[in-house]
């Protein structure tokens, strides 16, 4: 049997696809990547290799892309992100588990050969101890994008330990990218805020100035999702998700980071309803473990974050 050559990135116009389908292009070849998504890819994603519409709770039309492009893998990023997922509650959980579901029977069948899905910080919960939150501990979340990445934590140990499925995982915490726009995270501040900068304007912050979450730099997450995939199959002995970091800081740190770079810019506090999501999340992770089974270690700091942020949207809005 001919092996599978295709990478199918579901969710491929999000935050985090943008970059990994350009990414995995350039590991694998342009046309051996397939973007898919429900709304349309960037310029960049369309024109550089094939881009089909796709909504992951069609079955039939997955199924029939696995075979169309001969997949081998599949990188699962389609979901409704903690905020917005409050707001719609229902289309929110059968969306970030149903695909799940889908895929993980794909690869049951033999359609496919490896999977990655991402969960999330969100898996925490207000009974998690909060710094250096450990690989293993209490999770009891309380929103409804953590409840459904708990939930497909365990549905992916499951399908391992029952079914063979090498499915693979990280529970990214908050990220930050210049390429692609924020999805409806607790997290996007440390988005927008560089936005604002740049444009010169004001920022008025949705969380507190003191909120301190683990965050990542874009280029980060795509590297830790890449060696992740990459790695031999029997370094990964987390089939749930694993932990991993970078740095942490509060929306203050942030700003004042930020007015090294920008002396005169402005940042007010508005705390609304993702305050209280915010509150429920670690402070830290500890991700020996990552970094013991697969060699984990981030490269950007927050101020080596910071500075790449600034320039590059500073030199897409000339």
């Amino acid at each position: 049997m001919a092996a599978k050559t295709g990478v199918l990135v579901i969710g491929a116009s999000g935050q985090i696809g943008t970059e990994l389908v350009l990414a995995l292009r350039e590991q694998y070849g342009n046309q051996n990547v397939v973007a898919a998504d429900l709304k349309t890819a960037s310029e960049e994603v369309k024109e550089s290799g094939p881009f089909e519409l796709l909504d992951v709770m069609d079955r039939d039309r997955l199924h029939q892309l696995v075979v169309q492009y001969n997949v081998g893998q599949v990188y699962l990023l389609a979901a409704l992100l903690s905020a917005t997922a409050e707001q719609k509650v229902m289309p929110a959980w059968n969306l970030n588990t149903y695909g799940l579901f889908y895929v993980l029977e794909l690869a049951r069948e033999g359609l496919i050969d490896k999977i990655y899905w991402p969960s999330s910080i969100a898996v925490f919960g207000p009974n998690t101890p909060k710094l250096n939150t450990p690989q293993s501990t209490i999770a009891e979340p309380s929103t409804v994008y953590g409840i459904s990445k708990l939930a497909g934590e365990r549905w992916c140990a499951y399908y391992h330990k029952r079914y063979g499925v090498d499915v693979r995982s990280l529970r990214y915490p908050g990220l930050i990218g210049y390429k692609g726009k924020p999805g409806g995270g607790t997290t996007d501040y440390a988005v927008d805020i560089f936005h604002k900068a740049v444009s010169g304007q004001a920022y008025e912050c949705f969380l507190s100035k003191r909120t301190r979450l683990p965050m990542m730099y874009m280029p980060d997450a795509i590297r830790a999702t890449m060696s992740l995939m990459e790695a031999p199959e029997e370094q990964i002995k987390i089939r749930s998700s694993y932990n991993v970091a970078a740095f942490s800081f509060t929306p203050e740190e942030l700003a004042i980071e930020i007015r090294n770079h920008i002396p005169g810019f402005s940042v007010t506090y508005k705390p609304d309803f993702r305050q209280e999501i915010a509150d429920g999340w670690p402070s830290s992770l500890d991700d020996s473990v990552a970094a013991a089974d697969w060699g984990w270690k981030n490269e950007f700091t927050l101020e080596t974050m910071t500075s790449d942020m600034l320039y590059h949207l500073s030199a897409m809005a000339t």
